[in-house]
């Protein structure tokens, strides 16, 4: 059974993303083994960072989010410059994936300045949800509500129309 992971930078502190996001983990038990590993956010100095501040954060997350990822694993990172797929094409993807003999998908999602050239380097996919942004929470209810419906589409399930 393949395993996913998701693997972000910082808590959840709202109840219903939390619940919706335990509401998709518990309906993925029969497709795959799936965990969110949550990292600390790394701390600023000031309200008002400059640039050299922003990069520093972003890099120390960045090598905090390397050491979470396995060298045999398939890592998606998700940025604003990936692709856009559709849920199909998501589904294939994660069959291509699990057919190729990988056997943990980590998806990165970075903090709130975004993931450092590190881990774009390391990615074998680089996705985008939507030329939208939107918060990092919801993003991990979003990736988490198309994982399993990739998987009942793969499936032929019900839940996707």
């Amino acid at each position: 059974m393949i395993r996913i992971n998701i693997i972000c930078i910082g808590k959840i502190k709202e109840k219903y993303f939390t619940d919706a996001i335990n509401e998709y983990a518990k309906r993925l038990t029969p497709f795959c083994k799936f965990s969110i590993t949550e990292l600390p956010e790394e701390k600023i100095r000031n309200n008002s960072p400059n640039a050299s501040q922003i990069q520093e954060v972003i890099e120390a997350e960045g090598k905090r989010i390397l050491q979470k990822t396995g060298a045999a694993d398939y890592v998606a990172a998700m940025c604003i410059e990936g692709i856009m797929m559709s849920s199909e094409e998501f589904s294939k993807m994660l069959d291509s994936v699990s057919l190729s003999g990988k056997s943990t998908i980590d998806f990165i999602i970075g903090g709130s300045y975004g993931l450092s050239s590190a881990v774009k380097n390391r990615a074998d996919l680089k996705l985008s949800m939507s030329k939208m942004t939107f918060p990092h929470q919801m993003a991990r209810v979003i990736l988490s509500e198309q994982i399993y419906r990739a998987f009942e589409i793969s499936t032929n399930g019900k839940y996707h129309k």
